[in-house]
């Protein structure tokens, strides 16, 4: 069932156990809106906890260095940012899921409640959520909110970004959000290893179709001999946008098991979710992504195909 912002509150409102379920391989957007909600929910006396099924990278550490994990039996469980339950990973089909806070126009409507809006991050609607919830608004939690605001907009670089999107960042800044060391931390601090990782990336760089298609691979061996993860991965996919005539940029990355996953960023002349969706993926206009069942070598074939019969 469709629900406002007003509606979910309410529902948050009348349970005390809650569980937060944000999706695998987890980004700024998803843990932004978890720890934000978990925050509030905090301060409305509420017993709450924000579970991932990955390790989280530690450069996301400040939004829960001060949050101590607690085990209890949630009697509502929300799952924030998830456009489908697969991108729970192994959380997928361990809790029935009561309400789902997402911004994917592709999300598949899995829970029993849905907050689902039109904007460029979830954090944004956590926002109105929370603003609704009649809570305090510190610096913790605005650090929160804004790392999901600049982290699924590019640094407020995507042509998805709002009017209401600048207003809401400036808004956890008056609130206190430190947004200089966020973007600092999210969009300019690389590891030595990520360094070496994104070295190795660039020489993978491949082009097709009239250079309109720009593909990056990273394997299990890159991981190996540059001493890093998949959790890694994040900058990299914003790399192939940045090269002058690519209209779809794909960065394919190999699994443990051989499978693959594709992050895919497009302009405006692609959209990015319908390539996504081909694969049984999805996500937005201009970036998107979805796993193949096969080898890298398949899966780049089987993605320049489908990308070049979205450019004709």
């Amino acid at each position: 069932m469709r629900i406002d912002v007003n509606e979910c509150a309410s529902l948050l409102k009348e349970h005390n156990n809650i569980l937060i379920l944000t999706h695998a391989h987890p980004d700024g957007d998803t843990l932004g809106s978890g720890y934000a909600l978990c925050r509030a929910l905090y301060k409305l006396g509420k017993i709450c906890s924000v579970v991932n099924a990955d390790e989280i990278p530690a450069k996301y550490g400040y939004m829960y260095d001060d949050i101590v994990p607690i085990e209890f039996k949630p009697d509502f469980v929300v799952a924030v940012d998830v456009a489908t339950d697969n991108l729970l990973g192994e959380l997928q089909g361990r809790y029935h899921i009561n309400l789902c806070i997402d911004h994917h126009s592709t999300n598949t409507e899995y829970a029993d409640n849905l907050l689902i809006e039109d904007v460029p991050a979830a954090s944004q609607i956590i926002f109105k959520v929370i603003k609704a919830l009649d809570v305090e608004i510190d610096s913790r939690l605005a650090d929160c909110l804004y790392t999901g605001l600049t982290t699924d907009t590019g640094c407020f670089r995507y042509s998805s970004t709002t009017a209401d999107t600048y207003r809401a960042a400036a808004e956890l800044i008056d609130l206190g959000a430190d947004n200089g060391k966020i973007n600092r931390i999210m969009f300019e601090t690389k590891t030595k290893t990520y360094a070496k990782l994104e070295r190795a990336a660039l020489d993978s760089m491949r082009f097709y179709d009239n250079d309109r298609v720009c593909i990056i691979t990273i394997t299990q061996q890159m991981y190996r001999d540059t001493g890093t993860t998949e959790q890694d991965t994040e900058p990299i996919a914003p790399l192939t946008r940045g090269i002058e005539g690519v209209e779809i940029g794909i960065t394919v990355k190999e699994k443990a098991d051989g499978t693959c996953k594709a992050s895919i960023r497009t302009f405006e002349s692609v959209n990015a979710a319908q390539l996504a969706k081909a694969f049984g993926g999805g996500g937005h206009m201009q970036a998107a992504a979805c796993r193949i069942d096969c080898n890298i070598e398949e899966a780049v074939k089987r993605l320049v195909e489908k990308s070049g019969e979205l450019l004709k």
